[in-house]
């Protein structure tokens, strides 16, 4: 990738980082019950990763 990045491709990239976030703490209490434990990652809708799948931007 280029050392100078355009600022649109930028704004893709931005989007896409903020989409692999965890979903929050309280949604597993809240879909699961109070007595499951369960990684918050596990109903996050988009997941990737920067070295497993790459973007087409």
């Amino acid at each position: 990738m280029a050392r100078y990045k355009h600022p649109s491709r930028k704004q893709r990239l931005v989007k896409k980082g903020d989409q692999t976030k965890w979903a929050p703490f309280w949604t597993v209490p809240r879909i699961y019950g109070k007595g499951r434990r369960i990684h918050p990652g596990r109903h996050t809708a988009v997941k990737r990763h920067w070295r497993r799948t790459k973007l087409k931007a």
